[in-house]
């Protein structure tokens, strides 16, 4: 998520319309008003600014135009009808052996056995025996997939060395996951977690659970029946990516996990937090540390792990109809450096677990390391708020190079045979601010971290690398690499960060089918999805403009008190929820976020816009994503840039990838790169930089007691023999997280690298950087 530093914030706010039409009022009611035809837009005549780029970025190009006809089913939704339900309405025309439903060029075909319209509720006036028959049919539905798919297909589609040949409730009551010791399991059926209790797997969508502690590794299971079980390949031109964050876990922000910085605030001012101010996970980490009261003491923060996202979790993701997890990590999962106050290893025990569950549940992981040192764009998401000191600044390369080992372990861990069905996506750095690091210096970053990750995977092999578009817009990634193999592009659209919040409700719904279209990077770069996006229409809620900063949108008391919404207000931000999930429906999407954790002072959620766990149970969350499909056609807001359902070759790891062109090569192979900014005109050779002598972390692996097979060793690659970096032994090293005034001279430079001296301890920066002011 993006929350900018005010500094950073466009004074001016634009709508993502650039200029629109004058908003209109609801005629004083006091509740935001559902209708309002005036407000309606015509096309714009500037492009669309992205709503988080810093000033002066620039403009995307908006991609309304000319409607295109879309034979997909009209089903208008506003206003809603309190009583309705989504089985009442079908997701797709037709009937028979197959049934089909048309998205512009998309064409989703639907095997009978898995056919939408089996699942919706028969109207009253459907006879009695043709209901019954309709049960049959779905009871077949079920049962059949999981036999043919779990039973019989896993004798030749494990990993693992044992054959899960067990169903239902059959079987050892050896397996602890499950009391009658089942190796699977639908909707229904009784899951006993790690902890003793026990819940009821809910899925309506004919999705069935595998664990077999005798065959941890067993990729069988299958999130939805309209969704490729794990051992089944996965076909971005045609499978739709129906996403959820799980933010605020592993890596902490205030808005999602209030409670635990409620504690810490104006707390006793000390060299280790001038002014007393804790507003990210850097300072909550020192206020802990400092903490030895009873209850106090980092520790604290793996017990948020513990308990903030569970299995639970996983099931009920698979039960909303979503098939895929974006996991952000922190670096300090690997490791920490001298003077880093982050809890160190403790995240990567859940990470595992996570593989673990999505495995279990058949949901698959893009995995997203959300932090490097130094920051890469100094929001409180990044570890610290602050200044950028990721390829920018004095420590900008020596910071890139620690972040590039971090990658590396990363990659060598997923890209083992047991996580590969699991963790399909990696995104190797989360949001970093190019507007201010650069796009040549990026570009050459991801380059070098290409070459990398694919001399593990080898080409055509392990995850698709995903990278941001810095906030600058997808349109300037047109023609990125080409050549290079399966690179996908990230983009997060927000409204709450833009600043245009005066609008009525009928008024977001374009803003999600029109502005936030990929289309037209699908063709231009390729694989582009939008890896974050959410409810809010505005930036109400506690902390979501960080602490201290303060919501501008003027009706954040009505907003934020969530239980008294009326349905047209639950409806609204239902409808700007599914016209983005229906703009952005190929290759899909990613909520952010699965869930926001209660403030300990009012005992509720208090970011509700951003919860889709809350939106589901109340009401402003569809309970099926696919029913979004169809939406903006049905509102008058067709894609007018159709994507035509198919990428180069190159793009998905076939024929030419690998290759990248000459040019580009030429272009952007030089590394470190020639120029870095802030730096006083200091030239790039001379900066500070560390040096590989060091022996490299082991990321541990998960055991088995039961089991017949190992987790792995961590590392996929047995070639890749290099070291690690480390401060060169002698040097006196600026503060990696902003050097201070006076502490900026560059005394170990390039020179003195190409001769490093044996591995010594690292020696700590002049001021320890957990005592240095943000």
């Amino acid at each position: 998520m993006s929350a900018h530093p005010p500094a950073q914030d466009d004074p001016t706010p634009r709508s993502p319309f650039a200029d629109s039409a004058d908003s209109a009022t609801d005629g004083g009611s006091g509740t935001p008003s559902l209708e309002n035809g005036a407000d309606r837009l015509e096309p714009p005549a500037t492009p669309y600014g992205n709503p988080f780029s810093p000033p002066g970025t620039p403009g995307r190009e908006s991609y309304v135009g000319a409607a295109t006809p879309d034979a997909a089913a009209s089903r208008p939704l506003l206003p809603d009808d309190p009583s309705r339900r989504a089985s009442d309405v079908p997701l797709n025309p037709g009937a028979g052996a197959e049934s089909e439903a048309f998205m512009g060029s998309e064409k989703v075909v639907y095997p009978v056995d898995v056919n939408p319209d089996h699942l919706r509720r028969r109207k009253r006036y459907i006879y009695l025996g043709v209901g019954a028959a309709a049960l049959v049919v779905v009871v077949l539905a079920v049962i059949l997939p999981v036999y043919f798919t779990v039973i019989k297909k896993h004798n030749n589609s494990s990993v693992g060395g044992a054959s899960g040949s067990r169903a239902g409730s059959g079987g050892s009551a050896s397996n602890p996951e499950s009391p009658t010791g089942a190796v699977t399991g639908g909707d229904g059926s009784t899951i006993t977690m790690a902890d003793g209790t026990s819940f009821t797997y809910t899925n309506a969508f004919g999705g069935f659970w595998v664990d077999d502690p005798r065959d941890p590794f067993n990729n069988s299971a299958r999130a939805q029946s309209f969704t490729p079980a794990l051992n089944e390949p996965w076909d971005y031109s045609k499978d739709q990516i129906r996403g959820v964050n799980l933010g605020g876990w592993l890596v902490l922000e205030p808005f999602i996990a209030p409670a635990l910085f409620e504690k810490y605030q104006n707390v006793t001012p000390s060299p280790a937090l001038p002014g007393g101010n804790v507003v990210d996970e850097w300072s909550l980490s020192v206020a802990m540390l400092n903490d030895t009261s009873p209850g106090g003491g980092i520790e604290q923060i793996e017990n948020h792990y513990a308990t903030f996202i569970t299995e639970q979790d996983f099931a009920q993701i698979a039960g909303a109809g979503l098939n895929w997890i974006r996991l952000p990590i922190p670096y300090w999962a690997i490791e920490t450096w001298p003077g880093e106050p982050f809890l160190e290893h403790a995240a990567w025990k859940y990470v595992l677990l996570a593989f673990k569950w999505a495995r279990k549940y058949g949901l698959r992981i893009y995995l997203e390391l959300h932090t490097v040192p130094g920051s890469q764009n100094g929001y409180n998401h990044s570890g610290r708020l602050g200044p950028v000191n990721f390829l920018n600044g004095f420590m900008g390369i020596a910071n890139a190079q620690r972040t590039m080992d971090y990658i590396r372990y990363i990659a060598e861990f997923i890209s083992q045979k047991e996580y590969q069905d699991v963790v399909q996506m990696f995104g190797i750095i989360n949001e970093p601010l190019l507007g201010i690091i650069g796009r040549d210096q990026l570009t050459r970053f991801y380059l070098q971290a290409h070459d990398m990750i694919r001399g593990i995977t080898g080409i055509g092999k392990g995850a698709y690398i995903v990278i941001h578009d810095g906030f600058q817009g997808t349109g300037s990634w047109k023609d990125f690499l080409p050549g290079s193999d399966r690179i996908i592009l990230d983009t997060h659209p927000y409204v709450a960060f833009g600043g245009d919040f005066n609008h009525p409700l009928s008024y977001w719904p374009q803003v999600g089918c029109i502005a936030y279209n990929n289309n037209q990077s699908q063709s231009d770069f390729g694989i582009t999805l939008s890896g974050e996006f959410s409810g809010a229409i505005n930036d109400c809620g506690k902390w979501v403009q960080n602490i201290g900063g303060k919501s501008s949108a003027p009706d954040c008391d009505q907003w934020n008190d969530w239980q008294n919404w009326t349905q047209d207000m639950k409806t609204g931000i239902k409808n700007f929820i599914m016209s983005q999930m229906d703009g952005m429906h190929m290759p899909g999407y990613f909520f952010w976020t699965w869930k926001v954790g209660n403030s300990s002072v009012t005992g509720k959620v208090e970011a509700p816009f951003w919860s889709y766990q809350l939106g589901l149970e109340n009401g402003w969350v569809p309970t099926d994503p696919r029913e979004a499909l169809g939406l903006c056609q049905s509102l008058g807001f067709a894609q007018n840039v159709p994507w035509n359902g198919t990428y180069q070759s190159w793009q998905t790891g076939g024929a030419g990838a690998g290759t990248i062109a000459a040019t580009a090569v030429a272009s952007f192979s030089q590394y470190p790169p020639p120029e870095i900014s802030n730096v006083s005109g200091e030239d790039p050779a001379q900066l500070p930089v560390y040096t590989a002598t060091s022996a490299v972390p082991t990321l541990p692996t998960p055991t088995f007691s039961a089991a017949t097979v190992t987790g792995g060793d961590g590392w996929a690659d047995a070639a890749d023999t290099s070291l690690a970096a480390v401060q060169i032994a002698g040097c006196v090293y600026p503060n990696a997280w902003g050097p201070q005034p006076g502490s900026t001279a560059a005394v170990c430079g390039a020179a003195t690298a190409a001769a490093p001296a044996a591995r010594a301890e690292a020696t700590p920066a002049p001021v320890p950087a957990f005592a240095t002011a943000a």
